[in-house]
């Protein structure tokens, strides 16, 4: 296990400049993949349909021929397949996860394998169990670290939609696999496109996205949230970013002086409320209320 800061020669230069960097990198198994390289995020469901458990191990598959380490989170479904994917040609893979790399959530095979042939990262030190608002925040750096995120079926309102948005957020390039119509595992990327997501068809298409600046993808999907229904709460009854965010929209560092609370601090309640629906992140890490006609 290895410990990285800001200041190390190997701190990943894109996590630099993300809302909310993280102060110290937990490293585990193969370290050296943290070294700079093409990286592409996949992230999708964690009950994906054989079309999706397919499509996120054909793309992993290529992506590691491609000599691109494909960054994805452990979780069970699309992420394990993309992992398992780019292991089985011999490619680089990173897990990040929101938990200590030395509890490793799920535990299991892949999770040994990836020690053995991957590379485990987390921003929490070791000893940290998994808790529910660790992974919204740790999506941040899965997008953070990539170059670009490919979503691979996700219902309607999922954590996948939240790395997609933080991507976005982030100048990453974002990119959506279309599905069937009829199929809840569908609405996600669908949603993703509509917002301005790339659709994507075959891993070539995207490789060429990442490998060449002038590719007609190049540059970040232009994603606007969708608002959903507020709360009937009155300001002073809310959560106190609700509050905060009544009638305003303020940044993360506007909102951590207006409260008196450090961004690590806030930065899991907000994609908690994020998540919920409750909240909607702007371009430029700029958060406000979600209101009913935007």
């Amino acid at each position: 296990m290895l410990s990285i800061s800001p200041t190390s020669p190997s701190w990943p230069r894109s996590l630099l400049h993300i809302d909310s960097p993280p102060k110290k990198l937990w490293l585990a198994g193969r370290s050296e993949l943290i070294n700079p390289a093409p990286r592409i995020a996949i992230v999708g469901s964690r009950a994906p349909t054989p079309y999706g458990q397919a499509q996120a191990r054909r793309f992993a598959i290529a992506f590691a021929e491609a000599g691109i380490t494909v960054v994805s989170g452990l979780a069970r479904g699309v992420d394990s397949f993309a992992h398992t994917g780019a292991l089985d040609v011999g490619g680089s893979t990173i897990a990040i996860l929101g938990c200590g790399v030395d509890r490793p959530w799920p535990a299991g095979p892949l999770a040994t394998r990836m020690l053995a042939e991957g590379m485990l990262m987390s921003e929490f030190e070791p000893g940290t169990a998994p808790r529910r608002s660790h992974f919204p925040q740790r999506n941040r750096l899965i997008s953070g670290l990539s170059d670009a995120v490919l979503v691979i079926e996700a219902a309607h309102a999922s954590g996948s939609l939240i790395t997609a948005h933080w991507a976005a957020d982030q100048g990453r390039d974002v990119f959506a696999l279309p599905g069937r119509v009829d199929h809840p595992m569908s609405r996600g990327c669908h949603r993703l496109i509509r917002e301005g997501a790339e659709l994507i068809e075959s891993p070539a298409a995207l490789i060429e996205a990442v490998a060449n600046p002038h590719f007609p993808f190049a540059g970040a999907a232009k994603i606007t949230a969708i608002d959903a229904p507020e709360g009937t709460e009155t300001p002073q009854s809310m959560d106190p970013i609700l509050a905060a965010l009544a009638g305003e929209t303020l940044s993360t560092d506007e909102l951590s002086a207006h409260l008196s609370e450090s961004t690590s601090e806030l930065l899991p309640r907000l994609v908690e409320l994020e998540l919920a629906e409750r909240i909607v992140r702007a371009p430029g890490s700029l958060w406000r209320l979600a209101m009913k006609g935007g």
